[in-house]
């Protein structure tokens, strides 16, 4: 269920739903809506685009989750609002909370309740909760579970008036948006460095100069040929610079998932033959 399902079931009165405009989203030339829209069309909801609406709704509060802007400080002189981030304050503030927690190799994240402010994720807390990442866990799987979290505890804080909040305590990091740089495999880098990445399930390399996409994989030992240099292909085990990377689910350039051992089949690597040449 998301936020905006859960807060109509619980009997909010939702006034207007603000997200993106529609855009075009595949290869044909008609506009769709944004996944929120939709969501707040089949509910019934009123839609607008233009944050300036809220100010109008006749609301008292304001609901942000995952809105991706700054709410500039004349909206929120005229309209308090409420923001479900997903990190634990002050830890990954920004546009990447979940990304950044799972590359920096985080045992647990959580979901924070805070009031809005001007500046970028520092206003006071009105409750948070700790979820652990599971080892091994991809981006969707614990932004799932996040959502979920998140969701009840939006629904607790409005359950009432709302508590007085406490202020943010603890050393801030930063979310900053990923490129596409970043998900790419440098194999110099250690299997461990290199599994996270791939666990934001848009990791890439280059096969043959065409683009591989690894959908999932997990750091192994060593290869047996210890000299081999980083992008090898052992097998279905990549050399890294330290300890090995084994391919489970790639998609090659143009052509659906499949398993690794299937494009091995297909690809027939030569001996010697590394990953991510031009």
């Amino acid at each position: 269920m998301t936020p905006l399902d859960a807060l109509v079931e619980a009997g909010h009165d939702v006034r207007l739903v603000v997200t993106g405009p529609d855009r075009r989203r595949g290869r044909g030339s008609a506009r769709t809506p944004s996944p929120v829209k939709a969501e707040a069309q089949r509910l019934g909801l009123r839609v607008a685009h233009d944050l300036d609406a809220a100010v109008d709704a006749g609301a008292e509060l304001g609901v942000v989750v995952a809105y991706g802007r700054i709410v500039p400080g004349r909206i929120l002189e005229q309209l308090p609002m409420v923001n479900l981030h997903f990190s634990l304050l002050p830890r990954w503030r920004g546009a990447a909370p979940v990304e950044r927690a799972i590359l920096a190799g985080d045992v647990a994240t959580g979901v924070c309740v805070m009031a809005l402010e001007r500046d970028l994720d520092t206003g006071p807390l009105y409750a948070c909760e700790e979820v652990a990442i599971e080892p091994g866990e991809h981006l969707e799987a614990l932004r799932g579970r996040l959502v979920a979290a998140g969701t009840r505890l939006l629904l607790d804080v409005l359950a009432g008036p709302l508590p007085e909040p406490e202020p943010q305590h603890g050393e801030p990091t930063y979310a900053e948006k990923l490129d596409s740089a970043e998900l790419r495999l440098t194999w110099a880098r250690s299997a461990s460095e290199l599994e996270r990445v791939v666990r934001l399930d848009r990791a890439w390399t280059t096969w043959r100069g065409r683009r591989l996409l690894v959908l999932d994989a997990e750091p192994v030992g060593a290869p047996a040929d210890r000299a081999a240099p980083p992008g090898t292909l052992v097998g279905d085990v990549v050399v890294t610079g330290a300890g090995g990377l084994r391919l489970r689910r790639v998609q090659p350039e143009g052509r659906p998932a499949m398993l690794a051992s299937e494009w091995l089949r297909g690809a027939r690597p030569l001996p010697g033959e590394r990953a991510g040449g031009p």
